[in-house]
């Protein structure tokens, strides 16, 4: 899922190029199917993504449960992460939440 997905286009007037609108992340409850690690040398929110949820643009849902990626995907190994399983979920708060705010 596009992370812009329901962001509004915003058209910029100076050189007719357009930009995204600002997405907010909706707080991510903690649920039964949450899994958590230790991070390990290497590992990345991007990383992560792909390995739990088979797609590296959804970092930002390991970011926003663990308050990280101010500016980096890297995470300092030995590190404890939470990974939500309940994408779905996630996915539709997330579009809700962006829609409410236009």
């Amino acid at each position: 899922m596009n992370r812009y997905i329901s962001s509004k286009v915003i058209q910029l007037r100076n050189d007719n190029t357009s930009k995204h609108s600002t997405s907010f992340v909706p707080k991510i409850e903690r649920d039964n199917t949450d899994l958590f690690i230790r991070t390990r040398a290497g590992d990345r929110l991007d990383l992560l993504a792909h390995e739990f949820y088979q797609d590296v643009t959804l970092w930002w849902i390991l970011a926003s449960v663990n308050n990280l990626g101010k500016g980096t995907f890297a995470i300092p190994p030995g590190s404890r992460l939470r990974i939500p399983l309940n994408i779905s979920d996630i996915r539709e708060k997330y579009v809700e939440f962006n829609q409410r705010r236009r």
